[in-house]
């Protein structure tokens, strides 16, 4: 066995009060690492720098932690309910259009705080159900929409997948937000 394998297969992780070995380990060490860069950007931040735009884009700090925390419990539902707790988008009105986009700003009476605790009970959440699911194979259908193949299903494991890589690219956008607001970094 390699010695990558060999670290792989060995990592150990603790949740709540589960041991988790194995698999499930190695998701929800990545997972915490690129939740760690993401939380990270907003270090020493003022809730209104947490809710500036610093490039041509609409996203701002705070919005993209409300972002990914509104993802993560949408696809954490997913894997429990299938596509019901995602709705189907042909169904989608522009008031729900509205609530979306305003997931990716930061509004009056939100704070950076806020933003942060709502991420952090989330991410326990996902956690707690990636420990606790029996099966990373199990399937749900996919919810009817235009950016989803049709008739396609995601395992509960494609899902964590999935989880794991809006996060990390949301960070590595974060990172440039944040450069761009004062110069600081979160690598490098």
């Amino acid at each position: 066995m390699s010695s990558s394998t060999q670290t792989s297969t060995q990592a150990r992780t603790t949740t709540g009060t589960t041991d988790i070995d194995g698999e499930r380990a190695d998701l929800l060490a990545m997972l915490a690492k690129h939740r760690h860069f993401l939380r990270f950007t907003t270090r020493d931040l003022t809730d209104e720098q947490a809710g500036q735009r610093t490039t041509a884009s609409e996203l701002c700090l705070g919005g993209l932690i409300k972002h990914v925390t509104s993802v993560e419990r949408g696809w954490a539902d997913f894997v429990v309910e299938g596509p019901s707790a995602m709705g189907n988008a042909s169904d989608m009105t522009e008031a729900d259009y509205a609530r979306r986009a305003d997931e990716f700003k930061m509004l009056p009476g939100d704070t950076l705080a806020g933003v942060l605790d709502a991420y952090a009970e989330q991410a326990r959440k996902t956690d707690e159900l990636l420990a606790a699911l029996p099966d990373l194979s199990a399937t749900q259908p996919l919810p009817q929409a235009p950016w989803f193949e049709a008739g396609a299903r995601w395992s509960a494991r494609r899902v964590m997948l999935h989880i794991i890589a809006e996060t990390a690219q949301h960070a590595g956008h974060a990172d440039i937000i944040r450069e761009s607001l004062d110069g600081a970094k979160s690598m490098g």
